[in-house]
């Protein structure tokens, strides 16, 4: 018997503790799509990892024998930099933390991204994993938060999956600047809206033929229950199977993992 709910044609797929583990697919990820394809379902993969650009993340999937194009993944620095568009123009310098799914997301959409060296001319300030992180990079963000230097994140996820256990993620580390100065960013990732619906306009369904799939109840499952999909909490990643069971409002299908899921 199936687990997926009735009238579903299309699925948002979260990547890490889903996919994979750091570095480690879960489960033959190449038979998984192939049942997901057989079944015809669409597919986003919509990550809060803002480590990767969408192309990168198209690359690693292919290597695991899975195929898709660089439109199907949606991931928080690209959230993050679609809240920066609807406030600022093309040209603002922007003074952001991470790697280059967000350098490479700002670039594209011509802002201008300061070394740390500038950060003093920046007039947003934007954080997501940078694992190359240091004190300097951190007061340079801290200096412009306390100026009043708007403040974004691309998600708040306090820890990221891996092999070997929970390693800290960007929640853990935007939590320093919250700390030194006092004031919380503007979170562009899951739970929040904005990567839900950029999502769901690359589907092009409608929300009650999506389901949502994730590890992750607080990010993963309060965003695909914030904007009305049904969701899906797979047990590969953070969340336990009693931690789902007492959530609110309830989870419409609790699986091992996605292959079971999609069985």
């Amino acid at each position: 018997m199936s687990l997926l709910p009735e009238g579903i044609k299309g699925l948002i797929l979260d990547m890490d503790g889903v996919l994979w583990k750091a570095d480690a697919p879960i489960g033959d990820l190449a038979a998984t799509f192939r049942r997901i394809s057989e079944k015809g379902l669409k597919v986003v993969f919509a990550t809060n990892n803002s480590t990767r650009t969408p192309h990168q993340y198209v690359e690693r999937l292919r290597s695991f024998g899975v195929i898709c194009e660089d439109w199907q993944v949606v991931t928080s620095s690209l959230a993050a930099v679609d809240l920066l568009g609807k406030r600022f123009p093309a040209g603002t310098p922007i003074y952001a933390i991470g790697e280059a799914g967000l350098t490479q997301a700002l670039d594209e959409n011509g802002f201008t991204t300061l070394p740390v060296e500038r950060a003093e001319e920046a007039q947003a300030v934007v954080m997501g994993i940078d694992r190359a992180i240091n004190f300097q990079k951190l007061s340079e963000a801290t200096l412009l938060v306390r100026r009043g230097i708007p403040f974004y994140a691309t998600n708040p996820d306090k820890t990221f999956p891996t092999p070997r256990g929970e390693i800290p993620g960007a929640g853990s580390w935007y939590s320093i600047i919250v700390t030194a100065s006092g004031i919380e960013p503007i979170v562009a990732g899951k739970p929040g809206p904005a990567m839900m619906e950029l999502s769901l306009e690359r589907l092009g369904l409608p929300r009650e033929q999506v389901l949502v799939v994730g590890d992750r109840l607080e990010t993963d499952i309060a965003a695909g229950q914030a904007v009305g999909c049904a969701c899906a909490l797979v047990l590969s990643g953070v969340s336990s199977r009693e931690q789902a069971q007492a959530w609110l409002p309830a989870i419409d299908v609790i699986a091992a993992d996605l292959a079971t899921l999609v069985s």
